[in-house]
């Protein structure tokens, strides 16, 4: 890549990493402003003076003096915690610790193995909900593309007024009702699918038996997924498709004899490979959150459900938080990388590095 697009690349990463910062002060400051951070900091720090309380009382039997131990440990950990200062003068200090993930432990969940650390059970969490979005992702681009780039030279057609009516009533599909229609229907009806949860109870032993019993409960998350997204992504590439294949040099090359699927690859799809893939990587957002509402009705043990679980059950500020910056950091990730293959399948573009148009 030469440094004409180098320059220019590097200072929309800054720009994205900005983003991620100004969301994470945001945040930060909700949870500081509103008083939740020094409620859930408060429950944190009562619970392990009631676990203190009881231990202290075996062998300290004058209660004034108890008072008096309890009380130097309130102060020690409200110390520990900055509950001694006000919120806006922690807030470079938990910025900086959620960037990095040290916020900490959990107050009631844990990893597989037993961590109660805010950034082990996060991280343990993260591929499976990559295993989600990735699939669904690269399904949806294979329908969307290979269906929409089809209806686009069958305008008006019974099938693409049909497909168009599915592309509406897909958009319109809320992910929580499908996931659960689709259960009531393949798992519980037909029998042919899990209903939830990552593995059979007990899970088969043995690397490719678990692999292809992950790869089954996997089946019906992803469906909904994709049955959800599908969809608008196949009107939007039949959309831009059609304009591309109505301009002049699409003409020409009919005109020359060229066969079609030489034309719809060469001189379609490659026109239009940018805009279709701004489509499918700005989908991934939807995809983000969907994937929260998925989780949770599939059972499937990924940063949606644990999102979930960190809100409606024991409120867990340092969970809320380092999930809340990784869903960040994935569609930031995302939107960076869109932007090099923005610039690698459309060699126009050069983010306003064009020369000036002289008089």
């Amino acid at each position: 890549m030469t440094p004409s697009l180098l320059r220019p690349l590097l200072v929309r990463a800054a720009s994205l990493l900005l983003v991620l910062v100004t969301v994470l002060v945001l945040l930060v400051v909700s949870l500081g402003a509103t008083g939740f951070s020094e409620r859930m900091l408060g429950a944190v720090i009562g619970e392990e003076l009631r676990a203190l309380r009881i231990s202290l009382a075996e062998t300290i039997t004058d209660p004034d003096a108890l008072e008096v131990a309890l009380a130097a440990r309130r102060a020690e950990l409200e110390a520990a915690h900055g509950l001694d200062r006000a919120w806006y003068q922690r807030l470079p200090g938990m910025v900086l610790r959620v960037m990095t993930l040290d916020l900490g432990d959990a107050r009631t969940m844990r990893t597989f193995d037993g961590s109660n650390r805010v950034a082990d059970i996060v991280l343990e969490r993260l591929p499976n909900t990559a295993l989600l979005l990735t699939s669904a992702l690269l399904i949806t681009a294979a329908i969307g593309l290979s269906l929409g780039v089809w209806l686009s030279t069958r305008v008006g057609s019974t099938i693409d007024r049909v497909v168009s009516y599915a592309a509406a009533i897909s958009y319109a599909l809320p992910a929580w009702w499908t996931g659960i229609m689709l259960i009531l229907l393949l798992s519980f009806q037909l029998q042919l699918l899990p209903s939830g949860g990552m593995h059979s109870s007990p899970p088969p032993e043995g690397g490719l038996a678990r692999f292809l019993d992950l790869a089954l409960h996997a089946l019906l998350p992803i469906l909904t997924l994709v049955l959800v997204s599908v969809g608008p992504y196949v009107y939007v590439v039949r959309t831009i498709t059609l304009g591309v294949a109505q301009e002049d040099h699409v003409m020409l090359a009919r005109a020359k004899g060229m066969p079609g699927h030489v034309v719809e690859r060469r001189h379609v799809l490659r026109v239009a490979a940018a805009p279709i893939l701004t489509g499918l990587i700005l989908g991934l957002a939807g995809s983000l959150g969907g994937s929260i509402l998925v989780e949770t009705v599939f059972d499937w043990r990924g940063m949606g459900r644990l999102y979930y679980e960190a809100i409606v059950g024991t409120p867990d500020e340092g969970l809320i938080i380092g999930l809340t910056f990784m869903f960040t950091l994935l569609y930031v990730s995302a939107r960076m990388i869109l932007e090099v293959l923005y610039v690698l399948l459309d060699p126009r573009v050069r983010y306003g590095d064009a020369a000036p148009l002289r008089s």
